[in-house]
Order: C-alpha cells, then sequence, then structure tokens
C-alpha cells in the first residue's frame, strides 16, 4: 500500500494537461468486442481501472497492440468464450465495476456472458437492474448462481424492443445500447443516459456501422445491423479532472492554466465553480484560473443559500461534489452539499472536520459547509483514501493545509487518475510517494 507525503501551504503555477476520460474510455474499450476488426482508441488514460480491463480483454483473446503512451488497437477476432468460466475471470471481474459493460458487446455478438458481480468504489449501493431489465427486454435470459455471486446470461436472438428505463443510468444505457446495436429489428431506448461519454460511445457505434438516432437526447432509437467494422476513435478530456483542477487550484491560490478541455462537453461544471466564486477564464480551449486570495459563495437571488446537487446529465455529476466541498471550506460563505446518487460518497467529511474544516454532516446524503474564507489553514493530518474521488478531495486538502499531511491507500487515486503527484510536482507541489 503506498502513501503520499504531502507539504502543503505552497502556491502552484503552470500549465497542465487533462487525461482521457476515464469514464468514456471504459465503455468505448468494452465496445471492441462488437466486431471482429481492429479498433483503435487514442487519449486512453493510463490508470489502474483502464489497464486492468484492458489485461482483461487481452485475456480473454482480445488482440491487444499499444501504439503509443495513449493509444491501442484492439482486435477481438479469437475471443475465447471458455475463459469466462474460469477462476481468473472472476476475479479480474470482481475487481473492476467497468466489466459489467462486456455483456452487452458478448450477448450481442456471441450470445451469451458470464459475469461476477464487479467490484468498484465502496459508495453506497450500485444496482445492476437497469441493466439487466433491458437486456431482457431485448431477449436475454439471466441466471444468478448464489453459490458463485455471479451472473449466467443466454442470449441466442436478441431482438428489437421499447423500453424506458427506470434510471438514467450511464453504464446502464452503454451496456443496453451496444447490445441493440447487433440486434434484429429497432429498439427505442426512453430516460436514456445522455452524458458526453455516451454520445461518444454513440458516435464510435455509428462509426462502425451502427445505426443510432437521437444521439444527445434522453430518447434512443437503435437500427439492429448485422455486424461492425472496424474504427479510429479518441477519448475525450476527463471532466472530473478538469473539475479537480479548478478545486485544487482555488484551494492553494494558484495560477492554473487546464489546456485543451473541450469546453462544449463541460456542461454545468464551470458555472457551478463560478459560483463558489471562482474566477475563470476561456482562452481558446483551455481554462484559465488566476491566482485569487479569497472567493465567495453565491447565495441564490432571495437571499437562500446555496444548493449544490448531482444529477443526470445535463446536471452536476456527483463525482465532482467531493471536489466541491472541500474547496467550499475556504471559501467565504455557506453552501448545502446534496449528494442524490450514493449514501456512502459523504463519510469521508469527517477527516476535513479534524484538518479544521467547518462542517455539518446532516445525514449520508447532506452536508452544510460553512466556509472559512481562508482565515484558517487546515491543518495537516493523517488520513486513508475511501475511494477515488474522496481521495483526490483529501489530497487537495493536503495540499492547501500548512504542514506536512500522509495520504494512504493512495492507489484509490491511481484507479482514476494519471500520475497525479509527477503532474502536479510540475506545477510546484510538493508530493512524496512512499510504499
Amino acid at each position: 500500500m503506498a502513501t503520499f507525503v504531502v507539504e502543503g501551504g505552497k502556491s502552484l503555477k503552470g500549465e497542465i494537461i487533462p487525461q482521457g476520460a476515464k469514464n468514456e474510455a471504459l465503455q468505448i474499450i468494452c465496445a471492441v468486442l462488437l466486431t471482429a476488426e481492429k479498433v483503435t482508441i487514442n487519449n486512453i488514460p493510463d490508470i489502474r481501472d483502464i489497464n486492468n480491463l484492458i489485461e482483461l480483454l487481452r485475456c480473454m483473446g482480445v488482440k491487444v497492440k499499444q501504439n503509443a503512451p495513449e493509444s491501442y488497437t484492439f482486435q477481438a477476432d479469437n475471443v475465447n468464450l471458455d475463459y469466462l468460466y474460469t477462476k481468473d475471470y472472476r476475479k479480474q471481474s470482481t475487481a473492476l465495476r467497468g466489466s459489467i459493460m462486456v455483456v452487452g458487446p458478448m450477448i450481442a455478438r456471441f450470445g451469451k456472458a458470464y459475469i461476477p458481480r464487479p467490484g468498484g468504489d465502496k459508495i453506497g449501493r450500485r444496482r445492476l437492474d437497469t441493466h439487466f431489465i433491458g437486456m431482457e427486454r431485448l431477449g436475454a435470459k439471466f441466471e444468478y448462481h448464489y453459490n458463485e455471486n455471479a451472473f449466467s446470461v443466454d442470449a441466442k436472438e436478441l431482438k428489437g424492443a421499447y423500453m424506458l428505463l427506470d434510471e438514467a443510468s450511464v453504464t446502464g444505457t452503454a451496456n443496453i445500447l451496444m447490445a441493440a446495436t447487433l440486434a434484429e429489428g429497432k429498439t427505442t431506448i426512453y430516460n436514456a443516459a445522455c452524458e458526453p461519454y455516451l454520445q461518444q460511445l454513440s458516435k464510435m457505434l455509428n462509426a462502425m456501422g451502427a445505426k443510432i438516432e437521437g444521439v444527445g437526447s434522453n430518447l434512443l432509437t437503435i437500427h439492429g445491423v448485422e455486424k461492425l467494422s472496424g474504427t479510429n476513435h479518441t477519448c475525450l478530456p476527463d471532466m472530473i479532472e478538469i473539475g479537480s483542477f479548478i478545486g485544487l487550484a482555488a484551494m492553494t491560490q494558484s495560477e492554473i492554466t487546464i489546456k485543451n478541455v473541450s469546453y462544449p462537453n463541460l456542461g454545468v461544471i464551470p458555472d457551478v465553480f463560478r459560483r463558489l466564486g471562482i474566477q475563470l477564464e476561456l482562452r481558446d480551449d483551455d481554462i484559465y484560473i488566476p491566482a485569487q486570495d479569497h472567493y465567495e459563495i453565491q447565495t441564490f437571488l432571495d437571499g437562500g443559500i446555496l444548493t449544490v446537487d448531482d444529477a443526470p446529465w445535463p446536471g452536476f455529476t456527483p463525482d465532482l461534489l467531493s471536489i466541491v466541498l472541500v474547496t467550499a471550506t475556504q471559501a467565504r460563505g455557506s453552501v448545502l452539499i446534496h449528494q442524490k446518487m450514493f449514501e456512502s460518497r459523504l463519510f469521508f467529511v469527517d477527516k476535513l472536520i479534524d484538518m479544521g474544516a467547518q462542517i455539518i454532516l446532516c445525514d449520508p446524503h447532506r452536508a452544510t459547509v460553512i466556509g472559512l474564507d481562508k482565515a484558517n489553514k487546515l491543518r495537516p493530518t493523517v488520513m486513508t483514501s475511501p475511494d477515488i474521488r474522496a481521495g483526490v478531495a483529501l489530497l487537495i486538502a493536503a495540499l492547501s493545509a500548512d504542514g506536512v499531511s500522509q495520504i494512504h491507500n493512495v492507489e484509490q487515486i491511481d484507479r482514476g487518475y494519471q500520475y497525479i503527484d509527477k503532474r502536479l510536482k510540475k506545477l510546484g507541489a510538493s508530493i512524496a510517494r512512499i510504499s
């Protein structure tokens, strides 16, 4: 287990390039199973979750060639279906939540799949009902094996269907969408997730020969085709990293330029940080954040305390609520953070309270932050990263604290952030990684 030793209280300066989008790459890489032809994917982040998924596909028989540090070519022309039923496959799948998205491509192309309950962050219950119900509408049959804690799927013949999803699940929509591309007839998915990452997946599938209409909306229509071909695809920059760097700049009073952000695909993210009082300037496709001594949280027009909550796209992403929360601790004013989707994601605030932050945890879903206006810097402490996003929030807190902090279990951060310590060092941060 690795630890970050962080000397905080230093202002940072410079340019940083966001990595490729993790959540997009997880979907896109699974989609290579839909064709026997070569698929090249660029701007893939070099992080643990992505590398584990690539290794999983390699063990399944997918040919994998690394063209450059962030570019791979995949060819799934000789997939070993027997590997799905091995102990090694179960071990690999349970360590990675993204493995659930191999089901859609597998049943579409091969008519069967096997999936142990996937792992991932321990941030609360993350149900799979939307995935299963949607694929059952297409004709798949799921069987749960209690002793193995796994599902087997039989789908000898998929047929298009109309469905109204019970929730706008991103991974659920992606899984159903991939399955529907090779199903017979027309599939209509209403209440579909429409995040930029889903739009990217749809554009890639269309480039492979799929017929998907309504891209960017919550109503997708898919006309099934007999087969898909290869393509070349480039992932978007990671919006969660971009938001994290905005919060980092404000907390550490730093002047930072975030390069090549694909601004039209950031949605409300810049405006939410502006409502915390953070100055942002768009320069071409870069975001420039000047050093600020103070930033003040806005109120609602009637004077009420600002609430920042998560919602399906185009609402604010839940993955950035941890960053907003920690950033608000040094603002002027108060804000209510409402995490609707996951009931355990706010439990890391006890570490921030130990550091001197003024936070009231109202319940598992809500926390009120009373900003200190940088009158008192956070105190250094020793803490453990509970999940990817909370881990980076704690790292930001440590970088702004007055003294030396330690963060254990940084492998959680490595799952979602590429070389984060090395990249922040180039901005002037003092971070040492020790085993």
